[in-house]
């Protein structure tokens, strides 16, 4: 009887081990060879009920909607824990590095400028982006709040 718990225990132990095993496999940031992200960067996180990913994404070039924000969120935190500059060229994205430096360009008028990302967002359905109010100053969307613009990785995050 002695021999048959110990036995038992053993087996428990071992599949404990090989859960964990499994949990940490699950939670690790390798490659992502649906997508073809690289390593995750941050925490996922959970916004009106869609889960967000933060991840490298090497070649990221794509055509969207753009808006911008300012003066409402201007002096607080952003999610990178920078102090928020409405006149400052960053911007907001929902999965890229914090660090990311990307290329915006106003497809209506041909205007582009460089930021950084700093911040999540935007959370508005079909928008791809969210730039400062410097950034849409200098895209030319200040008035319109909108703009069709082309975002592309022109430097990775640091790191």
């Amino acid at each position: 009887m002695i021999e048959s718990t110990r036995l038992l225990n053993r087996q428990i132990k071992m599949l404990g081990m090989v859960a964990a095993a499994f949990l940490l496999a699950a939670c690790s940031s390798g490659p992502d060879t649906s997508t073809g992200a690289n390593r995750q960067v941050g925490q996922p996180y959970s916004v009106n009920g869609a889960t967000y990913v933060p991840r490298e994404a090497p070649g990221y070039d794509t055509v969207g909607m753009a808006s911008w924000y300012g003066k409402r969120y201007h002096g607080r935190r952003t999610a990178s824990g920078e102090i928020f500059d409405m006149n400052s060229r960053t911007a907001a994205h929902r999965t890229l590095p914090f660090g990311t430096r990307v290329q915006v360009t106003n497809l209506e008028n041909g205007r582009s400028a460089v930021l950084k990302i700093n911040d999540r967002g935007p959370f508005v359905r079909r928008r791809i982006i969210d730039v400062s109010r410097r950034a849409a100053q200098e895209l030319g969307f200040v008035q319109q709040g909108t703009a069709r613009v082309r975002v592309r990785i022109i430097q990775p995050a640091p790191g």
